[in-house]
């Protein structure tokens, strides 16, 4: 299936029902007076996260969703009816924005999360609201509000740990075969990879991660060029990117340093934040050199490109190296998660400190009387 990861719908709530004014004409109360009920309250529309759904294909061919409008209020006390909401499903990593003031209304991250996206209008009063002493036989009735509508851009983004950064042909979609459960297409020439690819890396049967393929980035990205600048946004949930490197070019005359720190000014240049996250450095396609020509590559390779981070030498083709890094990276997202553990539960720890006395009327407390 094509990766849909994107998408514009407009959203319509339905209108409230009119109140109305009517009056009580039974035979044996000559003076029944006022009985018009309310209307019901409009549909609203609701936005739902499901894991069970990868795509915003569905989005992209149903663009007008519209709820239905409450029932007009009736006689004899009769209110009508509230129109049924509308959920839609979409999947988890969904961002929704304005399309008209670019807010971000919601962003979709856990499964079975729900945000209302535009409200059903308020049914409108009968007439049996406006009786008083002295107004017995009111007319008034007031009419349904209008619902909520909007414009929306749906815009997915994939919820990996890890993201795979490199030059089309780097053995990105080699790599994410030879290590997980993703089966993308593979093929000796640039730009084989298309749309983005989500594979689940099992380093036991009780430890897993996610990683994902974009397509490869080039020279001029930021600009416009290229396929993989549509889909770094992608990466931008990533913990770790591993940027991957093709050590061993075809093409002699192509300098692997030079073309790497052509994707870093790239990455720069789209996104400081995604420049600053956590990166990796995995030379890859090692098995096409001798064990002399790879030690001296890949020592030139460090120092010219003035690398300081981790690096890791691997071959996607026969999976060496492989492994290691697959431990490496499960043992570096685990203390992650500790570290971030370890801070919500000090962040609470020093909040309950600053809290010296309990004032009965600190809204974060209630007193309970135990006589």
């Amino acid at each position: 299936m094509k990766f849909i990861d994107e998408a514009r719908i407009e959203v319509i709530a339905g209108d409230g029902g009119n109140g109305v004014a009517s009056f009580c004409r039974e035979k044996f109360r000559p003076f029944g007076g006022p009985d018009g009920g309310d209307g019901g309250r409009g549909g609203s529309i609701w936005a739902i996260a499901d894991r069970n759904i990868n795509t915003l294909v569905d989005y992209r061919y149903s663009k007008l969703h519209k709820a239905k409008d409450g029932e007009n209020g009736r006689g004899a006390d009769c209110y009508g009816k509230g129109a049924d909401d509308i959920r839609l499903r979409m999947p988890v990593g969904t961002l929704i924005v304005d399309r008209n003031t670019d807010e971000v209304i919601a962003d979709l991250t856990e499964h079975g999360q729900e945000v209302e996206l535009v409200k059903g209008g308020e049914g409108g009063w009968g007439n049996i609201h406006f009786k008083t002493s002295t107004n017995r036989a009111p007319r008034q009735r007031s009419e349904g509000k209008e619902g909520e509508r909007r414009e929306l851009r749906l815009e997915l983004k994939v919820l990996a740990d890890v993201g795979l950064l490199g030059l089309p042909n780097a053995g990105k979609s080699t790599f994410i075969t030879a290590v997980s459960n993703a089966r993308p297409k593979i093929a000796d020439y640039p730009f084989t990879t298309l749309h983005p690819n989500l594979g689940m890396v099992r380093v036991s049967h009780e430890k897993s991660f996610v990683i994902a393929d974009i397509p490869g980035l080039i020279e001029g990205a930021a600009d416009g060029a290229g396929l993989g600048i549509q889909f770094l946004k992608h990466l931008q949930r990533t913990g770790l990117l591993l940027h991957i490197v093709d050590l061993a070019p075809f093409d002699d005359a192509i300098d692997p340093v030079k073309e790497a720190k052509a994707l870093i000014k790239e990455l720069r240049k789209y996104d400081e934040s995604l420049y600053d996250k956590p990166r990796w450095l995995v030379l890859n396609k090692l098995d096409v050199l001798t064990a002399e020509e790879r030690k001296k590559k890949v020592k030139d390779f460090i120092k010219r490109f003035a690398w300081k981070g981790p690096v890791f030498e691997i071959s996607a083709l026969n999976r060496e190296g492989c492994e290691e890094l697959v431990t490496e990276i499960y043992k570096y997202l685990e203390q992650k998660r500790t570290q971030e553990q370890r801070s919500q539960e000090t962040t609470m720890k020093e909040e309950a400190q600053g809290i010296l006395s309990i004032d009965p009327d600190d809204p974060r407390f209630k007193v309970l009387d135990e006589s």
